[in-house]
């Protein structure tokens, strides 16, 4: 849904920060994507510095520790556009998607 009017398909993100609180979750996540959606997730492109299951989960800022993961990750290697997938406590999530074509 995130990616909806934007113009933006899912192989031209360069970069994905996905939070991985724990790895059985990342695979249904990983399975969803190709199961009911015909996508498939290029774990080159995923998490270079690990994920929450590696680099922790700082109470009530694991959000602002993957987006700026992300925004580094993009700018060090020239990525034009990268993906944020964000839990928040008790059960929501988000998706953004973000750019450096401005």
């Amino acid at each position: 849904k995130c990616l909806e009017g934007t113009g933006v398909k899912f192989d031209d993100v360069d970069y994905w920060e996905i939070n991985e609180a724990f790895a059985p979750q990342f695979i249904g996540c990983q399975r969803k994507l190709k199961d009911d959606h015909n996508l498939n997730l290029d774990l080159t492109k995923v998490n270079h510095y690990g994920s929450g299951i590696a680099l922790g989960h700082p109470i009530g800022c694991t959000g602002a520790r993957i987006i700026v993961t992300l925004l580094y990750e993009m700018k060090r290697k020239g990525y034009s556009y990268g993906g944020a997938s964000l839990c928040v406590g008790t059960g929501p999530a988000m998706a953004s998607l973000w750019t450096t074509k401005i």
